[in-house]
């Protein structure tokens, strides 16, 4: 009898920590972009999202700055976000006679698999020297200091250099023609988005991006680019992100 409740209490130890290790390698996985809200350890706060991005769960320590693979340029249909939440909170790029059409959001680094993020804890904010060159960048100084800090921080540049590079991933990309702040409101099919930037930009190819949508508006265009920004970059998981609507419409430019 003594053996056999030893060999059952061997036993209820095994499975107690064999399910502890699978909690553990669930709250390891690795995210995706800024989808990572379902990922915080049992008994952690839950993490509010972010007024763009729904930030991770992960030690800001966890990842050293600069190792990352790839960028991902995010440029933001400003007139959905501005019907879906900027114009009610006085967003600055929501202001009459913004005539904003795609602005830049941000530039990501991106791994395979997953990405960094916040990786300088208590960052401080950017200096006015980088500040300077964000205002030529960014929508609204607000947005630009979010991004170098959950963001910019993972780069391994210095907030000048990082704001820099993202206006140079901005100024690689072509917007098509039917996108440069239409006067109208428009409808398309995710997929006629991705075409239409297909054609404008040689180079850059169906798995290097993806067309995103929030509420049935269109909400971002996401593409991969090289660390040096040099090339667009194949990217699965995030091409794996892109709307599966039928259909999406694109507010007018205010």
């Amino acid at each position: 009898m003594k053996t056999i409740s030893l060999v059952a209490l061997a036993a209820f130890f095994l499975v107690g920590a064999n399910s502890t290790a699978f909690a553990q390698t669930r709250t390891n996985e690795p995210c995706l972009l800024d989808r990572c809200g379902d990922r915080e350890p049992p008994g952690a706060a839950r993490t509010a999202p972010a007024e763009r991005d729904r930030a991770p769960y992960r030690a800001p320590s966890s990842v050293a700055p600069g190792n990352f693979d790839f960028y991902v340029l995010a440029l933001s249909w400003s007139a959905s976000f501005c019907a879906l939440e900027g114009a009610q909170k006085g967003r600055e790029q929501c202001a009459p006679g913004a005539a904003n059409g795609f602005v830049v959001h941000g530039l990501w680094p991106q791994n395979e698999r997953g990405f960094p993020s916040n990786c300088e804890a208590g960052a401080r904010n950017p200096p006015r020297a980088a500040m300077d060159i964000a205002r030529a960048v960014f929508p609204e100084e607000g947005l630009a200091r979010h991004q170098w800090r959950k963001h910019g921080t993972c780069s391994g540049r210095s907030p000048s250099e990082y704001f820099a590079e993202t206006g140079r991933a901005r100024d690689k990309i072509v917007i098509p023609e039917e996108f440069k702040a239409p006067g109208k409101a428009q409808s398309f099919a995710p997929m006629d988005v991705q075409r239409a930037f297909l054609a404008a930009n040689r180079g850059l190819r169906p798995g290097m991006m993806a067309v995103t949508c929030q509420r049935g508006l269109l909400q971002e265009v996401r593409v991969c680019l090289s660390k040096d920004l040099r090339e667009f970059q194949a990217c699965p998981e995030v091409a794996r992100q892109a709307c599966r609507a039928r259909e999406i419409s694109a507010p007018p430019a205010l």
